[in-house]
């Protein structure tokens, strides 16, 4: 089947923005996704931002005009809805422009879970199976940060809005139908607000289960590196691993240098990690580690072993049973990795808050071990 015949306007300053905004009625569907490259840098440098409304379609480039001001009035508020696929990574990239997100937020990948088509279906699989046109993948590792684009780009960042609006359309009705239009609405308010949260982890620590067993002093050390390194790595504007990566942040912890000559040595191939940032890294590891920074660091969760394991699999048998009456993927109602944490510190997540909650909270607490 052959592809829509589409074009969009190039959008290149503020004005032209603005009266395409202007275009769109109040309650508008929007259409919005966008091109970045993050290949050596810690924040997203946004190339393209595409925009589908009623059949029209535009190309706006964020490297000749500041677009933000434009973008906030509409769509960070409003009675427009804003129609996006996995809007996670887009979401962070708008982050400086729209802080809080669109103010409605439809994302096509969580619909589709929720009405059936799977947990994290990709947009050229969601085309296929609701408006039957198999895209071409072509364009996937272009560079997007060139001028001008070539063709072939302009049209491959065009269809990525063209079925927006339908493939809303079509999943706002299965929505529905199965009485899950709440629950989506509070998943996507909850990625708009972890993509809102631009300030880092504040217990980093967590992620690295190798140090479940160490002591808390030398947890409270790792977090220290690990805040350091996030905060290191925003100034710098380059990857965390560039500047420090896991293996090595767990073994200054472990076994911190006794000099800047070793630090020197065991940071080799750190390609961020310059003579200023090492005389940072190194003073902050001779600094003692105080009772009040203990406390204030989170315990790194274990795996769970022995009766904790068995607990664990009870309640995966659970959340399967309810996942499976409810037609809805397992790890969307609650993946492993959650229920994990929960058994080891037996606190509620915070992700298993809402709709989650509703579903699980009258057998999940009574499955935590003696």
């Amino acid at each position: 089947m052959s592809l829509p015949d589409v074009t969009a306007d190039w959008i290149a300053d503020r004005a032209a923005l603005q009266a395409w905004l202007d275009d769109a009625p109040a309650d508008a569907v929007i259409g919005l996704d966008t091109e970045f490259m993050r290949r050596d840098t810690f924040h997203p440098q946004l190339a393209l931002l595409q925009l589908g409304c009623a059949g029209r379609h535009a190309l706006v480039d964020p490297l000749a005009f500041a677009i933000g001001d434009a973008l906030q009035p509409r769509l960070g508020g409003g009675e427009a809805v804003t129609v996006m696929h996995s809007a996670g990574e887009d979401l962070e990239t708008l982050a400086p422009l729209l802080p809080d997100g669109p103010g409605t937020l439809f994302d096509t990948q969580i619909a589709a879970a929720f009405v059936g088509m799977g947990l994290g279906i990709s947009y050229r699989a969601l085309v296929a199976a609701l408006c039957g046109d198999d895209l071409d993948k072509g364009e996937t590792r272009s560079d997007w940060m060139q001028r001008p684009l070539t063709t072939s780009q302009r049209s491959y960042a065009t269809l990525d809005v063209v079925y927006l609006e339908s493939i809303h359309a079509q999943l706002a009705d299965h929505l529905r139908q199965r009485d899950r239009t709440a629950w989506h609405a509070e998943d996507c308010a909850r990625l708009k607000q972890r993509a809102s949260h631009r300030e880092g982890d504040p217990q980093p620590q967590r992620a690295l289960r190798g140090a479940a067993e160490w002591p808390p002093l030398q947890q409270a050390l790792l977090r220290r590196i690990l805040l350091w390194r996030d905060r290191s790595a925003r100034a710098l504007d380059r990857p965390r691993p560039w500047l420090l990566d896991d293996a090595l942040a767990l073994s200054l912890a472990q076994q911190p240098p006794a000099s800047l000559v070793e630090l020197e040595q065991r940071g080799r191939g750190q390609r961020a990690l310059r003579s200023a940032q090492r005389g940072e890294l190194f003073a902050l590891l001779r600094t003692p580690v105080e009772a009040e920074e203990i406390a204030a660091t989170a315990a790194v969760p274990a795996y769970p072993q022995g009766p904790a394991k068995q607990a664990l699999n009870a309640m995966k048998a659970l959340v399967d049973e309810r996942a499976a009456r409810l037609d809805l993927p397992p790890g969307l109602l609650c993946p492993r990795k959650v229920l994990e944490e929960y058994v080891v510190t037996r606190e509620w997540p915070d992700f298993l808050d809402g709709w989650r909650r509703e579903v699980l909270h009258d057998r999940l607490p009574a499955l935590l071990p003696d």
